[in-house]
């Protein structure tokens, strides 16, 4: 068994982003060509009311390819962390032998989830903006995962050059500013509290937040604007609706309480979703821009971009001697 910690992670992707775009984008191909195997993602949650907020995930996922791995992400989601000045999400991949089944890697997930969300979201904002690359985005929610967004961004947008900067406590904003400056130097970021004039003004928006119900619509947006929407559960359905909507895949997007689930919910069918990924990638699918209706992509964060990175992590700890083996884990 091989166990990468933390800094083992952080050491074999650091400055990787444009690689890990392009695994990315290679597992959500194999996933729209069928050569995957993604059960949905289990959802444990609390019977206690301190706990109405929490939960832990696992997605067990197979990629195919010429890499292909399988295992597990088990990843929890505590956002009273945050005031306790700990990170909200932690997880874990167990990777697991094809040949026998056996566990062979346990990963420490909550980089590689952070690291895969982000070269989603950078994915879809360089595939949805070619005809005008955007200069400025708009960050909405001031935590790890838009810090990740950010340092994706700058290597997928060549013109980027300003992220202003909204949270709810105005205070994590301005110290999120000085972070963004040190570790993503290459674009300006400056806090902004008028969360309605910088909607107006950023024609790329990420969302990445701990909201549980929608709270937010698009009305102040311009009207070529494209929405990443990380966190899920921020939109109204009557935003979604309005929009033209690109999912990573539906029969998962649409499910416990997502925008897009309540939206399916009021309309009785998905025949708001434009297109998969997946299918843009592959040149299958197209989108069309329409007047007035800004592009919203909204990514459920499937599994099998969790086991392809855990597994390429596995494949460079081996070549660089990181990590800890336990060769003992099972039995002889």
């Amino acid at each position: 068994m091989l166990i990468l910690r933390r800094a083992d992670v952080s050491e074999i992707l650091s400055g990787s982003e444009s690689e890990i775009i392009d695994l990315v984008a290679d597992a959500y191909k194999l996933h729209d060509e069928g050569k995957t195997s993604l059960p949905h993602s289990v959802f444990l949650r609390f019977p206690e009311e301190e706990h109405a907020r929490d939960r832990i995930i696992g997605l067990p996922a197979y990629v195919g390819g010429g890499a292909p791995a399988a295992g597990m992400k088990w990843i929890s989601s505590f956002p009273g962390n945050i005031d306790s000045g700990l990170e909200r999400a932690s997880a874990a991949v167990v990777l697991n032998s094809l040949d026998t089944g056996h566990p062979v890697a346990f990963v420490e997930g909550a980089v590689i989830s952070a690291k895969r969300t982000a070269a989603s979201a950078a994915l879809a904002a360089r595939e949805l903006t070619t005809d005008a690359p955007p200069v400025s985005v708009l960050l909405i929610g001031c935590g790890v995962i838009n810090l990740e967004i950010l340092r994706f961004l700058d290597a997928a947008l060549p013109d980027l050059r300003e992220a202003a900067l909204y949270d709810t406590d105005p205070a994590r904003a301005e110290a999120f500013a000085e972070q963004c400056a040190r570790e993503v130097p290459g674009v300006k970021a400056h806090p902004v509290t008028d969360l309605a004039a910088a909607l107006g003004e950023h024609r790329l928006v990420s969302l990445a937040t701990t909201a549980a119900e929608p709270h937010l619509d698009l009305a102040a947006c311009g009207p070529d604007t494209t929405v990443l929407h990380v966190s899920l559960r921020d939109l109204t359905p009557e935003a979604i609706l309005a929009a033209v909507n690109v999912v990573d895949d539906a029969d998962h997007v649409c499910r416990e309480r997502t925008s897009l689930h309540l939206a399916e919910q009021r309309t009785g069918d998905r025949g708001f979703i434009a297109a998969p990924i997946g299918a843009l990638l592959r040149g299958t699918a197209s989108v069309t821009r329409e007047p007035g209706r800004p592009v919203v992509y909204s990514p459920f964060g499937l599994g099998v971009l969790d086991i392809a990175l855990a597994a390429m992590a596995a494949r460079r700890a081996g070549e660089l001697g990181l990590g800890v083996r336990v060769d003992d884990f099972l039995p002889a």
